[in-house]
């Protein structure tokens, strides 16, 4: 009796459907999930945000910007996070989806990162926690015009009051244009690819240790909104 090859595991995936302004849907089976950082249009203010991550034990990257493969399971459309422990936060980002017909679509996302885990690897912590994104997107072709424009904002909430953590605009982060050509150069703009684009700073003062995320991707131009949220919701206690 011959036995059959064994065929390669696959990995682990998700499956995440956007609603875009006219109504229809995109159904995108994800493939590959790609977390920028380091990635401000001023790589100035970049190598000062090195140095003072680097006083906190962060190490810095060997070049910036940088790109961390995460898991493809972790991009996901959902309200809630599971954390291992309280130094968790999240990160208000833009993401660039590849639809299975190519087109590409831009959406709000958060990042949720473990931040204890962050100074033994950057890599590491990305893929401790979810990207968690939104329902709703629009064309990347349909925004291109006014894209430094839109706004990007974050708030938290304790004890279920909820204060802004992070106000910017994608004027202040490398361009969807910039990572198109990145993954066109590495073979990676296929469809269900996401991309999640790296943050804006974050407000000095402001807990980011929260019970709940909430992010906001806008166009002044229309008045339409995006947006995602989840709580974080803490996991047992282990036994052992």
């Amino acid at each position: 009796m011959t036995t059959q090859p064994s065929q390669p595991a696959q990995p682990a995936r998700s499956s995440l459907t956007f609603e875009l302004p006219d109504g229809s849907l995109h159904h995108v089976d994800v493939v590959q999930v790609l977390n920028a950082g380091y990635a401000g249009r001023s790589q100035d203010d970049v190598a000062a945000h090195v140095a003072e991550l680097a006083e906190l034990g962060v190490p810095a990257p060997s070049v910036t910007p940088a790109l961390y493969p995460v898991s493809p399971y972790l991009a996901q459309q959902t309200g809630r996070v599971s954390v291992q422990h309280g130094h968790t936060s999240g990160e208000a980002e833009w993401a660039l989806v590849v639809a299975a017909d190519g087109e590409l679509l831009l959406t709000a996302a958060c990042d949720h990162t473990d931040r204890a885990l962050e100074v033994h690897g950057v890599a590491w912590s990305k893929n401790a926690a979810p990207d968690v994104l939104a329902t709703r997107a629009w064309r990347l072709s349909d925004v291109a015009p006014r894209l430094d424009d839109l706004t990007l904002r974050a708030w938290v909430t304790h004890d279920g009051e909820e204060t802004e953590v992070q106000s910017g605009t994608l004027a202040e982060l490398l361009p969807p244009s910039y990572w198109v050509e990145v993954l066109r150069e590495r073979g990676d703009l296929v469809p269900g690819t996401v991309l999640i684009s790296g943050t804006i700073p974050m407000a000095e003062g402001v807990d980011q240790f929260a019970e709940r995320w909430r992010v906001e991707l806008g166009d002044p131009a229309t008045g339409q909104t995006i947006e995602c949220s989840y709580d974080v919701v803490p996991l047992p206690e282990p036994i052992g």
